[in-house]
């Protein structure tokens, strides 16, 4: 049986979309579908049901699936494991939010420089562009603020993000403990300082804490959260912000945090991988060095 074939059908599998599949191994759609045609006549049995959307594998894909798919990834170990010994140095591909991916994950990766790993890093804001690049094959992995669908991405809860709501100390002295007592009637005569028009950070922190959308526009908006950070540090208006990086600006007093509700909104990010490339040594290490860079996050 041709391995080739094999490749693609485990690709389609753990897609469960020729057309995702396409992009993964660098080929056309109708190529995939050609493979595929192929391997289902030699077998004699389809492998999968076509719908609307995608594929289901059959009962024989499944059972074809796992007993090839271990196998393959063994093969793609030794091969990467090759290449990476005769150059000497393996390149790692990681993508992610910018702030959080700057802050947190490159930081964390530095020690595998020593171990002759090279890195690079895409910055990328929104999460379907994450995870469609690295089931493109873009990015060898990824961290996300979604978990992802289906089988060929494998995710795994890296840390939990605290929002905490902050202005500048001018702003914060306009609000007594009676003012703050209105909740967000009183917040919203603030001006707010935000990454988009449709206020992500403002909107997410006022359904969790106050359980209403916000009904105000945003005075400054900048798509980066530390230009956030440091518009409303300046007395911009108030912000909705990560913990992790307002931490310092509210230790120096150059910010002060307007709320401590007792369940402060909360977002979770995902360490994804590409299923099987964990076999890999340099993917794996860095998967490793992550988890463990971040129980203390």
């Amino acid at each position: 049986m041709d391995l080739a074939l094999l490749r693609t059908f485990v690709a389609v599998h753990r897609a469960g979309s020729f057309t995702r599949a396409a992009a993964l191994l660098g080929l056309s759609q109708p190529a995939v579908t050609s493979q595929i045609r192929t391997l289902e006549r030699q077998l004699g049995r389809p492998l999968f049901l076509r719908q609307a959307r995608g594929v289901t594998p059959t009962t024989i894909g499944d059972e074809l699936a796992h007993r090839a798919a271990p196998h393959l990834d063994a093969l793609v170990e030794i091969a990467e494991t090759g290449l990476a010994e005769e150059s000497g140095v393996r390149t790692l591909h990681v993508a992610g939010p910018p702030e959080f991916t700057a802050f947190r994950v490159l930081p964390a990766l530095t020690p595998l420089i020593g171990q002759g790993l090279a890195i690079r890093a895409s910055f990328l804001g929104n999460t379907e562009e994450i995870l469609d690049g690295l089931a493109a094959g873009h990015h060898d992995l990824a961290v996300a603020t979604a978990r992802p669908r289906g089988g060929l991405l494998v995710s795994t809860p890296l840390c939990d993000e605290e929002y905490v709501l902050v202005a500048a100390e001018r702003w914060a002295n306009r609000l007594s403990p009676e003012v703050l007592r209105k909740g967000a009637v009183a917040l919203e005569q603030l001006p707010v300082v935000e990454v988009h028009e449709s206020l992500p950070f403002v909107a997410r922190y006022w359904a969790s804490v106050f359980d209403s959308k916000p009904a105000v526009a945003a005075a400054v908006i900048a798509p980066d959260l530390r230009a956030v950070r440091d518009s409303a540090a300046s007395g911009a208006g108030l912000a909705v912000l990560p913990r992790y990086l307002c931490e310092e600006a509210l230790e120096q007093g150059r910010l002060v945090a307007l709320l401590d509700p007792p369940v402060p909104p909360l977002r979770t990010y995902f360490l994804v991988v590409r299923t099987g490339t964990l076999a890999l040594p340099p993917i794996a290490r860095a998967h490793e060095g992550l988890l463990r860079a971040a129980v203390d996050w």
